[in-house]
């Protein structure tokens, strides 16, 4: 039984029409098979790329990740910004420290900053509860 096909006319520019001569000088193979699997393959891609395709959905939950980071730096940011500023509105009428009061906010900055880097080596945070462990946040 013959397989039915339909013929098409279609134009092709000459550098691309040299590339499928080339392609169908394999004796297995012709142009009309070269031509149909071309067409095929672009329809079941849609129209996509293959690094769309293959990376795509990597790339979105990447950009979902991303965009969770950003409102948390944000939210941080925010925070910190408030805090600050309630800081600095409750100890603004507070004299000038002297050299011993410098000296021993000095060494409280100090053991502060140590701190953080050993809740951040230790993998340990402040704001999350001891039973929520990993990613979540």
């Amino acid at each position: 039984m013959k397989l039915h096909r339909i013929r098409h006319q279609f134009l092709l520019e000459p550098a691309l029409s040299e590339k499928l001569d080339r392609l169908s000088r394999n004796p297995s193979t012709t142009k009309s098979a070269i031509v149909a699997k071309a067409v095929e393959a672009f329809i079941e891609l849609r129209g996509e790329n293959e690094l769309d395709q293959r990376y795509g959905k990597r790339l979105d939950h990447l950009s979902r990740d991303l965009d969770h980071v950003r409102r948390d730096v944000e939210m941080i940011l925010e925070s910190l910004a408030l805090f600050i500023r309630f800081s600095i509105t409750l100890h603004a009428h507070t004299p000038v420290p002297d050299k011993a009061t410098q000296a021993v906010a000095q060494e409280r900055f100090d053991k502060f900053v140590e701190q953080v880097g050993r809740q951040i080596a230790s993998g340990k945070r402040s704001f999350r509860n001891d039973d929520r462990k990993g990613g979540e946040g």
